[in-house]
């Protein structure tokens, strides 16, 4: 652990990399004002680092979505990262995050400038979570629907809501929460994206504006499909989750881990979480 209590930490930024929490905004700045800013997360573990290009690819998407100027290339992205990753140990467990945000106002104030984007690109250690199961609930909160949100993009703006969401799961006990949409359809996890099995198909919520359809998601449904396993992609509703055989999580910090409590139902680490941990694996170091 580095000084101040933050992991070991280089950034790129205007130009040259710096150790350790490097200050990117001040007081005036847009983004710390008035939250426009968009980044991505991608992982490099056991000397890899899979689907990259991918995540670098989506930061730009999501800049665009945020009304910003995505200057930097995917290509750039993954060769500052290849840079990055030398000032670590080669099997050090890492996040890489590239990012965007916007400096100055645009002419109305509220809007940014998009020609004043500015960006960084941040890796710092962390410790891959080991699958030992989670507990989750449902939340009385939802995810906004694109007609109130930017939900097309990753920003930051988007996570005090899910915060808000683990803090309330938290208070009763639960070590995640579930989120709806305005529907009352299941969208995701405060923090990765919701897989469910029964009778020996795999379903996942349908990708509906409402939620990022994530990177390490969309891959694991890949990899199941490929392995001859049936994944149902649909609307799903509580009461499908609380009958479910297994339940288990897909994102990018943790990428495929079981879930072993619904509410106050005890469950099992299934055969096609188990699958799809090891067809990851097998795919992220292939």
């Amino acid at each position: 652990m580095a000084e101040n209590g933050w992991s070991r930490t280089w950034t790129f930024l205007d130009g040259a990399w710096h150790e350790g929490n490097v200050p990117i905004m001040g007081v005036r700045t847009h983004a710390s004002w008035l939250g426009t800013s968009v980044f991505d997360g991608a992982r490099a573990f056991e000397g890899v680092t899979p689907d990259l290009d991918l995540h670098c690819a989506r930061v730009n998407r999501s800049a665009l979505a945020m009304g910003l100027k995505p200057a930097v290339p995917v290509e750039a992205w993954i060769e500052l990262t290849a840079e990055g990753l030398k000032r670590f140990p080669p099997d050090a467990a890492l996040y890489i995050r590239p990012m965007y945000w916007a400096e100055y106002p645009g002419a109305r104030t509220v809007d940014a400038d998009a020609e004043s984007t500015r960006w960084c690109l941040s890796l710092y250690e962390a410790a891959m979570p080991e699958p030992h199961g989670s507990a989750i609930t449902l939340s009385p909160f939802r995810r906004p629907t694109i007609e109130c949100a930017v939900t097309d993009a990753k920003a930051g703006c988007l996570y005090p809501n899910n915060s808000r969401a683990l803090v309330e799961a938290h208070g009763r006990g639960f070590d995640n929460a579930v989120l709806c949409d305005m529907l009352g359809n299941v969208a995701e996890l405060a923090t990765a994206n919701l897989f469910m099995v029964r009778d020996g198909v795999a379903f996942t919520p349908a990708s509906n504006g409402t939620f990022l359809a994530g990177v390490t998601r969309m891959r694991t449904l890949t990899l199941l499909r490929e392995a001859g396993i049936e994944v149902v992609e649909g609307a799903l509703t509580w009461k499908d989750f609380l009958g479910a055989d297994e339940l288990f999580s897909t994102g990018n910090y943790s990428k495929v881990s079981p879930i072993t409590r619904i509410e106050d139902r005890e469950l099992q680490p299934g055969p096609v979480y188990r699958r799809a941990r090891e067809l990851y694996w097998q795919y992220a170091h292939g």
